[in-house]
């Protein structure tokens, strides 16, 4: 199972970091690992003094596919959720100026919170709320909406370089309102009304 990453998906977010917008998809990866074990809390790690939440759609895809059409993307996947990509945005920060890849900051273990998946059926998927609460504040909201590259773009792009498997995830971007994530907090995130996921950060 592969978890792929979408970056700078959301124009707000790109402005908000300063960064510039890519001229095609940005993708990078995180393993296995970085799934934190059900149950288990965030551990914040001691490489960071800085871990800020990304709250960002998922897509489980539902079967095989390369190089895959736009227009027959959706039938790749039929459930979504909504998780978070925690990011080491000092140790990031340090690594873009030098030019080096992002991995460290974010492929840690623990830094790719899952949310209970659902199914699309009766969602119209370009026009979905999301949000995250933290300590029972909203702190990161979203619309896909106003993602610049829609859900069947990321697949066809992706499959060009990568082959799509049952069960792989895709985290499609964050909104703006990223912030540092600090021990006891508590996250919960929606999709719409519905919370799919709790973690506590310790």
């Amino acid at each position: 199972m592969k978890i792929i990453c979408i970056g700078r998906n959301y124009l707000e977010h790109i402005k908000e970091l300063k960064n510039t917008s890519p001229e095609e998809i940005l993708f990078f990866l995180k393993p296995e690992t970085a799934i934190p074990i059900k149950g288990q809390p965030f551990f914040l790690p001691d490489f960071s003094s800085n871990i800020e939440h990304e709250i960002e759609i998922i897509l489980k895809i539902n079967k095989t596919g390369k190089f895959i059409q736009e227009k027959f993307a959706k039938n790749y996947f039929s459930e979504i959720s909504i998780g978070i990509d925690f990011t080491a945005r000092d140790l990031q920060e340090k690594l873009k100026k030098k030019g080096l890849p992002w991995e460290p900051a974010k492929s840690f273990d623990g830094s790719a919170v899952v949310g209970k998946f659902i199914p699309i059926i009766d969602l119209e998927l370009k026009n979905i709320n999301f949000s995250l609460y933290k300590n029972g504040k909203i702190v990161q909201k979203g619309n896909t909406k106003y993602m610049m590259n829609n859900f069947s773009k990321i697949i066809s792009y992706v499959s060009k370089f990568i082959t799509l498997k049952k069960g792989d995830l895709i985290f499609t971007g964050t909104p703006s309102g990223v912030s540092t994530v600090k021990k006891n907090d508590h996250l919960e995130g929606f999709i719409e009304n519905n919370s799919l996921f709790e973690i506590k950060v310790v």
